[in-house]
């Protein structure tokens, strides 16, 4: 089974520039979209035929969002966290499958001099407790764009954004507490390695091509899903997008 997450920064413009390439051509099983800044209405997706779409657009129109397209069955969906303060915006989508839960997050940016960090570490809290609650009925793959490089090997330059928005240290102490309640950071089971990024900023020019990045989404995963867990893989050669995918392979 392939599971794909990707923060594709504007549905409606990425279509245009490489996202529908990859979805036809990618074979997933699940594909995982964040940041989509669309309501279901103005996206066709007529075309992805053998796709079930579930949407969470913001109420803020151009803002946000999620969608996931699955081919598999599933039992049952649901949107956000339960919780009204965060469930504006269209940033969280569960799907239940008859073996395992998918959760696909679009975590809120602590933003700049870090004035939403309050708001940032209580989503954390509330995200963490979602999943631990869901995985009292059976185990999680949770995915998305988490805004946070977790530690130095995350990011290219880590001691000149010390303390910005993605590597404070509230947020990459926040992000231990993931691991530390049971979730596996997938990708680092199987590549240790420095230089592995997910976003590159459009500030700096050819930052993508120089690889001056940042590692801001994840594959996480229940502990006991640790034997089915194949594969993952960065996919930064796809473009379309500020972010590339991140493709999960499980048994």
């Amino acid at each position: 089974m392939k599971l794909t997450s990707w923060n594709v920064n504007g549905i409606r413009a990425s279509l245009n520039k490489g996202l529908r390439e990859y979805m036809i051509g990618c074979d997933a099983d699940v594909i995982c979209l964040q940041e989509t800044k669309a309501q279901q209405e103005q996206v066709d997706l007529s075309w992805f035929e053998g796709y079930h779409a579930v949407w969470n657009s913001a109420e803020k129109k151009g803002y946000s969002g999620t969608l996931i397209l699955s081919r598999l069955p599933w039992l049952s969906h649901s949107l956000g966290l339960g919780i009204d303060e965060h469930d504006r915006e269209g940033r969280l989508i569960t799907v239940e499958y008859p073996d395992f839960y998918v959760v696909n997050v679009y975590t809120p940016n602590s933003q700049a001099e870090l004035a939403r960090l309050d708001y940032r570490l209580s989503w954390d809290d509330a995200y963490r407790a979602y999943l631990k609650r869901l995985e009292t009925r059976k185990p999680v793959f949770a995915c998305g764009d988490l805004n946070c490089a977790h530690q130095e090997i995350d990011l290219a330059n880590p001691k000149s954004n010390r303390m910005n928005p993605g590597f404070s240290d509230a947020e990459r102490t926040s992000f231990t507490r993931h691991l530390d309640v049971g979730f596996l950071d997938v990708f680092r089971q199987f590549d240790p390695n420095p230089g592995r990024y997910t976003w590159w900023t459009q500030r700096t020019p050819d930052a993508r091509a120089k690889n001056i990045g940042w590692r801001l989404d994840y594959w996480l995963a229940s502990e006991n899903l640790r034997p089915a867990l194949k594969q993952c893989i960065i996919r930064d050669d796809i473009h379309g997008s500020d972010h590339c995918p991140v493709e999960l392979i499980v048994a």
